[in-house]
C-alpha cells in the first residue's frame, strides 16, 4: 500500500498534523499513535505498518496496515518499548466479519474533552469518579481540553471534578457521564465556573 501524503491539512488528525486527511484515501482513518520509538520525535509520522491481532475468537486473519499520525497520549506508553494505539477504524478492520464492535469497544480507556468552563475556565486538573467508589482518580492530561484515563474496566456513573489552573477553585459534576455512557456521546453537567 502506498502511505505518501501529498498534501497537509490543518487542524486535528494527531500530532503530525494531517488535519481530515486522516478519513480520505489512502487512511480511510485506519491510523495510529505510537510510542516515543517509533514517533522518534514527529520523524515517525507518515510511517506505514502491518498490524495483526492474534486472538482467533475475535480477529480475522486479515492484517490492517495503519500509518502514523500521532504519538500515544499522556505518557502511556514506555519510552523504550514499541506499543500502538489504533483508531477504531484500524481494529474494526482485523475482525472476524460482523464482530468489529465487539473489537473496537473497550472500557478500560476513557477520554473527556471539557467544553464551555466559562469564567475561570482554564482547566488544570481533572478527577473521575465512578459510582461505586469514595475516590476521585486523576486523569492524565493529553493535550488542550483533553483528559484520559487508563484502567478497568470502567464501570459509569462517573462524575467528575475539574480544577482551575489560574484560582484552583473546583467544580464537581456528580453522575454526569450515565452507566450506559458510549463513545463520541456528549454529556451534559449545566454546571460552569462563574466570574
Amino acid at each position: 500500500m502506498n502511505c505518501k501524503i501529498v498534501e497537509l491539512g490543518l487542524g486535528a488528525g494527531g500530532a503530525c498534523g494531517y488535519g481530515s486527511l486522516v478519513d480520505v484515501k489512502p487512511l480511510r482513518a485506519r491510523v495510529g499513535a505510537v510510542s516515543p520509538v517509533l514517533f522518534k520525535g514527529g520523524e515517525g509520522c507518515g510511517a506505514c505498518y502491518k498490524v495483526k491481532c492474534l486472538d482467533d475468537s475475535i480477529c480475522s486473519r486479515r492484517a490492517v496496515t495503519v500509518i502514523i499520525t500521532d504519538e500515544c497520549p499522556g505518557g502511556y506508553c514506555s519510552a523504550g518499548r514499541t506499543h500502538f494505539d489504533l483508531s477504531g477504524a484500524a481494529f474494526g478492520r482485523m475482525a472476524v466479519a460482523g464482530d468489529n464492535n465487539e473489537l473496537r469497544s473497550t472500557d478500560y480507556w476513557l477520554s473527556l474533552l471539557v467544553e464551555f468552563e466559562d469564567g475561570d475556565g482554564d482547566v488544570g486538573s481533572m478527577h473521575i469518579r465512578e459510582a461505586s467508589s469514595i475516590e476521585w482518580v486523576e486523569m492524565k492530561h493529553i493535550w488542550g481540553a483533553t483528559w484520559c484515563i487508563v484502567g478497568g474496566p470502567l464501570k459509569g456513573p462517573f462524575s467528575v471534578k475539574l480544577t482551575t489552573l489560574s484560582t484552583a477553585r473546583t467544580l464537581s459534576a456528580r453522575d454526569v457521564i450515565p452507566s450506559n455512557w458510549s463513545p463520541k456521546a456528549t454529556y451534559t453537567s449545566r454546571l460552569n465556573f462563574f466570574t
